[in-house]
């Protein structure tokens, strides 16, 4: 008897897919919405954009860019500031992202453990992702304190200047922990950051000796960040939680001792989401 799984082509077809489901080729894509996508996308790394500076920029025709942008905004994706006369993201791309995160369950077995974490050590503790190149801050628990680090839900920062990226770029695949350091150079964001590979390396080395990496100061000059990976059922460092503050809350001598209770809550939302606890124990 032939197997009628997985919708294959010999089989019952799986529900909600069409013929051809991996196929992937041009005649299958809707290159208008693609276009569309890809200045929707692009306005969201580069907010407060004007018609003109967002053609140039993508190397467009602005009547295009406009007819693209005139129906997002018909969606509420993106809104038009009529007196600085640029383009910015619209509200109802965040509702949309919030469905997303409300699909995983990473988010909201976090949230309970990064409360607990700030009560402990008094800093705003943070979560975020691998995206290509950054850090996707998914959440954030703020301190009560005056001065305070801000990641708002959606924001990037490139990994190699943030402590939850060299969390997981410390337990990175090597083949894909070489490609991205081969791009190029990195940027310098402050005296401290790290740009040289070789010291980058280093770097990860200890961290994955002490089982935490720092942001001493290397994206933000008078912030330091104290991060732990977060790993899934398969071993793999899925996530980051950190907790970050002003380098007169959270002073070098006291990085050791606030690294315990960030590696306990990256242990404990391993658990949480059926993962492993990897490297050494709080």
């Amino acid at each position: 008897m032939e197997s009628q799984d997985n919708g294959s082509e010999t089989g019952r077809k799986a529900r909600g897919r069409p013929r051809g489901w991996t196929d992937k080729t041009a005649q299958n894509t809707i290159k208008s919405l693609d276009r569309a996508m890809e200045v929707f996308e692009y306005l969201s790394e580069a907010q407060g954009k004007p018609l003109s500076k967002l053609a140039d920029e993508m190397r467009q025709s602005p009547a295009t860019v406009y007819r693209i942008l005139v129906t997002l905004e018909g969606r509420g994706l993106v809104e038009f500031d009529h007196e600085e006369q640029v383009w910015y993201i619209g509200p109802r791309a965040f509702v949309i992202g919030a469905r997303f995160l409300r699909r995983t369950s990473l988010v909201d077995r976090a949230r309970p453990i990064m409360r607990k974490l700030m009560e402990t050590t008094g800093e705003t503790a943070n979560i975020g992702v691998g995206k290509e190149e950054a850090v996707l801050f998914l959440s954030q628990v703020e301190t009560h304190a005056n001065i305070r680090a801000f990641f708002p839900p959606g924001s990037l920062s490139p990994m190699h200047a943030s402590g939850i990226g060299k969390a997981l770029l410390a337990y990175m695949e090597p083949e894909r922990l070489d490609k991205l350091l081969s791009k190029g150079q990195m940027t310098r964001f402050t005296a401290h950051t790290i740009i040289d590979p070789t010291a980058l390396r280093q770097n990860l080395e200890a961290i994955r000796e002490s089982g935490f990496s720092v942001d001493n100061e290397e994206r933000n000059e008078g912030m330091r960040c104290i991060a732990a990976p977060v790993f899934d059922m398969n071993g793999e460092a899925v996530a980051g939680i950190s907790i970050s503050g002003p380098t007169s809350r959270v002073g070098a001598s006291e990085v050791e001792e606030l690294s315990r209770p960030v590696i306990k809550a990256a242990h404990q939302l391993s658990l949480a989401i059926g993962g492993s606890v990897t490297g050494p124990q709080p």
